[in-house]
């Protein structure tokens, strides 16, 4: 069941929703490789910085009820400016909206927001047992490049990392 919401670009007002859906996967997945939690100042400085450098944070709002159900971001792959025409995304979704394509929306979103910004290729970066997220990527068009084994730890236990990429287009090498 596809559940009907309106993809646009986050405000400060968002902030307290996209907190409640990071905090949930810090806690409840390995979809995020942190183990903290994050307060309202953390993500006031997290989206101040994301436009400072003129990438886009989308949310997902439940049509009718005004709710964040979801959100997705890209920045900078590596910090280094032969990599400045790629990107690594993100993209997560409210527990009580997932599979209702809310996930597949954000993403078609956020591509076409990278084609529109110049990027060439987005990438990202999933935990290898996260088989939902890398099929969805896989739906929008992300090819895997690779998988690094044991790359990181959450919850007592290695994970493996699986990278995949979607060529943009956008961008001239320079």
């Amino acid at each position: 069941m596809t559940q009907t919401v309106t993809i646009r670009p986050a405000t400060l007002d968002d902030l307290e929703g996209i907190r409640v859906i990071y905090n949930h996967a810090v806690v409840h997945t390995t979809a995020i490789w942190n183990d903290m939690q994050v307060d309202l100042e953390n993500r006031r400085q997290w989206f101040e910085a994301r436009m400072a450098r003129n990438f886009p944070v989308l949310v997902a709002v439940a049509e009718g009820e005004g709710q964040v159900v979801g959100y997705a971001a890209y920045g900078d792959w590596r910090p280094f400016d032969g990599f400045r025409h790629s990107v690594e995304n993100s993209v997560y979704v409210a527990p009580q909206a997932q599979g209702r394509g809310v996930g597949e929306a954000l993403l078609r979103a956020l591509v076409a927001c990278a084609r529109e910004r110049g990027v060439h290729r987005m990438i990202a970066a999933i935990a290898s047992e996260n088989a939902i997220s890398i099929a969805l990527h896989a739906k929008v068009g992300f090819r895997t490049a690779g998988v690094f084994s044991e790359a990181g730890t959450k919850f007592g236990r290695w994970l493996d990392l699986t990278f995949m990429e979607l060529l943009v287009g956008g961008g001239q090498p320079t």
